[in-house]
Formats: structure tokens, sequence, C-alpha cells
């Protein structure tokens, strides 16, 4: 993914009603949802929910798959995919990125201390 796609993906998802369209679309699996099934699961009016699946098809994250009158909407896991690796590549230096994460915490040693060590 270059920048460019990087930015317009991320200006999309930078907005919080499209965040939560994506996130229920995520969560979906590759079977996505109507769109009615997520205006209603959002409460969001008709064109209000339009106007956001227009702006995540536009910066490839979601598909919308045309069902008679009806249009079931999935999320693009290989444009996420493609996101994160963006985000994420050469984190750290390109380390391993579980080496970017925060350090494991040590065991704590109350039990030493009550049995007097």
């Amino acid at each position: 993914m270059e920048i460019g796609s990087a930015t317009i993906a991320l200006a999309a998802l930078g907005q919080a009603t499209r965040l939560s369209v994506f996130r229920l679309l995520v969560e979906a699996g590759p079977e996505g949802r109507m769109a009615g099934e997520i205006a209603e699961a959002l409460s969001l009016p008709g064109a209000t929910l339009s106007f956001h699946l227009k702006e995540l098809s536009a910066a490839g994250l979601i598909r919308g798959e045309p069902l008679g009158r009806f249009i079931r909407y999935s999320a693009d896991f290989r444009r996420m995919a493609e996101l994160i690796g963006f985000l994420t590549r050469n984190c750290c230096g390109g380390q391993v990125l579980a080496v970017c994460g925060p350090a494991p915490r040590k065991p704590a040693r109350r039990a030493a201390k009550r049995a007097g060590t």
C-alpha cells in the first residue's frame, strides 16, 4: 500500500460513524450485513448510511454485493490487512512486531516476602 491509498483509507475511518460501520462489518465477517441491518444496528437514517457506505467503498475498505433490490456490504479484509501492514511496516526498525509492544510484567514477589525471605 502506498501513502496516498493509506491516507484515503485512514481519512475514511477518521469519522466516528464510518468507523462504527466498518467495525460492524469487520465483526460480521466475510458474510457481511445488509444495508438495512447496518442502519438498524447503528440507528442511522438511510440517507446518512448511504453517504458513509459510499465513502468507505471509495476508500476500498468495503464492498457492496447487489442481491435483488438490496445490497449486502462486507469489509474488504485484504485491504484492511494492507492498511495494518502499512502502519506497522518497519516497526521498531523492522524487528518482529511483538518486540515493539510493552515489556512483559515481572512476576510479583509477594509470595517470597510473605515467606520471610
